[in-house]
C-alpha cells in the first residue's frame, strides 16, 4: 500500500493498495479551528491513518510561490509539518515528491489546476470527486499514483 497527501488545508489524503489501482481510503484532510484560523487536526489525521502505521507515503514537497504572503506561506508550512509529523509519528517512510515530478507524470504541466480532477476521475471512476472542492482529493491520488 501506499499513502498519498496533498498538505494544504483543503489537501486530501488518499490510500492505495501495492498495485496502485484500487482505493482503500479517500478523505479531505481533517482540519480544526484555532481562533480565526483553520488548521490540520493532527490527532484525527493519525486516528485515521492508524491502521496503515508503516506503510510508505508520498507527501507532496511545498514550497514558498510567487506572490504568497508571509502568513500564507507560515500556514501552509504548519500544515506540512503536522501531516510529515503524523506520518513519521506513524512510522511511515515519508518520500517527498515535488508538484513537479507527479504532475509530469500524470500529464497535468501546463494544465488547469481542476484537471487533476478529471485526469484522477478517469483512472479512479468510483472516487468521490464530484466537487470542484475535491481537488485535494484528486491530487491526493496522483500523488500517490504518480509520485514515486
Amino acid at each position: 500500500m501506499i499513502i498519498g497527501v496533498d498538505p494544504g488545508i483543503t489537501g486530501g489524503v488518499a490510500v492505495l493498495d501495492d498495485g496502485l489501482s484500487i482505493i482503500q481510503e479517500l478523505f479531505d484532510l481533517p482540519v480544526l479551528t484555532v481562533g480565526k484560523k483553520k488548521q490540520i487536526n493532527p490527532y484525527a489525521l493519525a486516528t485515521r491513518l492508524a491502521p496503515y502505521r508503516g506503510v510508505a507515503a508520498r507527501l507532496e514537497l511545498v514550497s514558498a510561490m510567487p506572490g504568497q504572503g508571509v502568513s500564507s506561506m507560515f500556514n501552509f508550512g504548519t500544515s506540512f509539518g503536522l501531516c510529515y509529523g503524523v506520518l513519521a509519528a506513524l512510522g511511515c517512510q515519508v518520500i517527498m515528491v515535488t508538484p513537479q515530478v507527479w504532475k509530469r507524470r500524470a500529464g497535468l504541466i501546463g494544465k488547469p489546476k481542476d484537471q487533476s480532477r478529471t485526469v484522477a476521475q478517469r483512472l479512479f471512476p468510483a472516487a468521490d470527486l464530484t466537487f470542484k472542492k475535491d481537488i485535494g482529493r484528486a491530487d491526493a491520488l496522483l500523488i500517490a499514483k504518480f509520485g514515486g
